[in-house]
């Protein structure tokens, strides 16, 4: 399945951010880095960063204003990694690509119904 093209022929862009902080400022910066345009989700993590992005933007551009000019400018980000993702594959996808959503011995519906 391939997602639909922005106004400038770009396909939209989905990246991972991992995000060090200052660690005296985890909840503020948590709360502001949810608050960027874009950011679908943010977590908190345990390792070497704090916190862990997802973004989803209509284009590089976006992705670039969210992640150098919106979360990397806030006070107490110390540093971010970006990774671009490729391809999405979960769990769900991959059940409704094999599956016909009916249970073992179960007859499909009567599409005359």
């Amino acid at each position: 399945m391939s997602r639909a093209a922005n106004a400038e022929g770009e396909q939209p862009v989905t990246a991972i951010v991992l995000i060090r902080a200052d660690s005296a400022r985890i909840p503020e910066i948590g709360a502001r880095i949810a608050d960027v345009p874009g950011v679908a989700e943010a977590y908190t993590v345990a390792g070497e960063y704090d916190f862990v992005a997802v973004i989803r933007a209509s284009s590089h551009e976006e992705l670039v204003g969210a992640v150098t000019g919106a979360i990397s400018g806030l006070p107490g980000v110390q540093r971010t990694q970006t990774l671009i993702a490729f391809k999405r594959y979960s769990r769900n996808d991959l059940s409704r690509m094999w599956s016909l959503g009916l249970e073992a011995g179960e007859a499909p519906p009567d599409p005359r119904a």
